[in-house]
């Protein structure tokens, strides 16, 4: 079939890396996923071997020595899942479009206000809860970003719920991904402990056996190593364990919590830490908006859209609904501006986050959360 179509992955614009078919998606630093997987990998070898398997053979305490073995390898393992279902999964891409929305409209994206032409605004708000959103138009991806999504300059992807590009399992954080992630990080910080402990209940029996801790430290020096090992390992995935307990409580991202520190943001989707919680642990992780096997042909045969969307979402007790824009397109309400206008003259459109009239608020750049309530439909 010399003419069959390309698959959509095989024409991928951004920087990932495709495996089995393009089943499988890995950010371009992928191979960093060697070093993490060692560095947990070797440290599980040493102490089943050099710790549990001495509490059978050697302290004769079979029962407890099986007990250590089989919880070792089961969480190892449990770990290393965790890992790849991580770093090989969508993180929350969003579509580019195949279209700049001027192209539709007719904007000028390098024109000047002083040359009398109509620029494509870089910004523009939707309401969320009330509040403005500002969203960001992305020159890459051709879209109107939605709330809390950026665009990730190591994958070259505009991400949904954009945490951070982690480089210990080479692929972005984001709205798909980022349960995974925190359970392998949490899960890490809970093996190192139980790591440590039992190596350091082994040299405690052997100090009780021989009288002496130095002699308790040559029989065993692995498990020397390994406490150490652990005790350290612990202050990073533990600390980062806590800090990620934080952000989920204040359903915050890093991003957002690097960027705005110290702001005094109005935390727009915040509904306390233990609903918090629950969205983030019980709820549907949503299907990727990208079949990567589909054909390339179907896409380029659709024409551009430039619809915007408005969805009613009720993020709150009452019976009150938002009607909140679509942040992928510029549409009708463009349109009907620029009708309405023709007999105006135009006026200086900088500083404006969108077409429509500012909303007498103070300024939110990103929602804090809840976008799984919110209809976002971008076209190619």
């Amino acid at each position: 079939m010399a003419n069959q179509p390309k698959r959509v992955y095989q024409s991928w614009k951004a920087n990932n890396k495709f495996l089995l078919g393009g089943r499988l998606i890995f950010g371009p630093d992928a191979k960093s996923l060697i070093i993490t997987f060692t560095l947990i990998l070797v440290p599980v070898v040493l102490f089943c071997v050099f710790v549990a398997r001495n509490f059978v053979f050697e302290l004769q305490r079979e029962t407890a020595g099986y007990a250590i073995l089989v919880i070792a390898i089961v969480f190892t393992i449990y770990v290393f899942i965790l890992l790849f279902s991580t770093s090989a999964k969508d993180p929350g891409i969003v579509p580019r479009n195949s279209h700049p929305p001027e192209e539709v409209l007719g904007y000028d994206p390098s024109a000047s206000v002083e040359a009398g032409s109509r620029p494509l605004p870089r910004t523009k708000e939707v309401l969320v809860n009330g509040l403005p959103v500002r969203v960001k138009y992305c020159e890459t991806c051709m879209l109107y970003r939605p709330p809390r999504c950026s665009h990730c300059s190591v994958c070259d992807n505009c991400v949904e719920r954009f945490d951070h590009h982690c480089p210990w399992v080479g692929q972005c954080i984001g709205k798909r991904n980022y349960r995974c992630f925190f359970l392998f990080v949490s899960s890490t910080a809970l093996l190192c402990v139980f790591v440590f402990s039992i190596s350091a209940l082994y040299l405690k029996l052997l100090t009780d056996e021989s009288g002496n801790f130095w002699k308790a430290i040559k029989v065993s020096p692995a498990a020397v190593a390994l406490s150490v090992y652990c005790f350290i390992a612990l202050w990073f995935v533990g600390g980062l364990t806590g800090f990620h307990l934080y952000l989920i409580g204040t359903n915050q991202t890093t991003y957002e919590n690097f960027r705005y520190k110290g702001n005094n943001r109005t935390s727009v989707y915040n509904r306390g830490c233990i609903t918090n919680f629950l969205l983030l642990f019980c709820s549907r992780i949503e299907p990727s908006k990208i079949n990567f096997r589909g054909y390339l042909q179907e896409e380029a045969s659709k024409p551009p859209k430039s619809n915007i969307q408005e969805t009613d979402i009720n993020i709150s007790d009452g019976d009150t609904r938002i009607k909140v824009e679509d942040d992928l397109d510029i549409g009708d309400d463009i349109m009907k501006i620029s009708q309405r206008r023709n007999s105006e003259e135009v006026g200086d459109v900088r500083g404006r986050g969108s077409d429509r009239s500012p909303i007498g608020r103070a300024e939110v750049d990103f929602g804090f959360g809840l976008e799984s309530q919110f209809s976002s439909r971008p076209s190619y």
